[in-house]
């Protein structure tokens, strides 16, 4: 058993961060993270769907939304506690209508922290 394949979006702020957050907290390197905006990167869907939504593969199974971020949490130590309970339907379902609710908020969230990288990169 491998440990998932995570597809992300390296053009969004939001994502870089996420993602190298979770880099550091997968000390084992379990999990290969693949950068959707780069051409070299086979992607197993529509790159504008992958795009949309944060996906990642566990098993052979491609998973999407609160799902995929479960089997990413999954594969790292501290987090996998999280993972596992994300696994029952009732908070799988929570986790689910979380995400879609910060799906909907994710493009102001990006302007800002644009703004705020562009802020930082100035400052001499």
């Amino acid at each position: 058993m491998t440990g998932p394949t995570v597809w992300y979006d390296g053009d969004c702020p939001l994502c870089r961060r996420e993602i190298a957050a979770m880099k550091r907290l997968d000390r084992k390197g379990a999990i290969t993270f693949l950068d959707v905006t780069s051409e070299d990167t086979a992607c197993p869907i529509d790159r504008g769907a992958l795009l949309a939504r944060f996906h990642a593969e566990e098993n052979g199974t491609l998973l999407s939304g609160a799902a995929a971020f479960a089997a990413m949490w999954r594969a790292i130590p501290l987090l996998r506690p999280l993972g596992l309970v994300a696994r029952n339907r009732v908070v799988g379902a929570a986790l689910e209508w979380l995400y879609v609710r910060f799906l909907r908020y994710r493009p102001i969230l990006q302007r800002w922290a644009r703004k705020r990288e562009a802020e930082t990169t100035v400052q001499p």
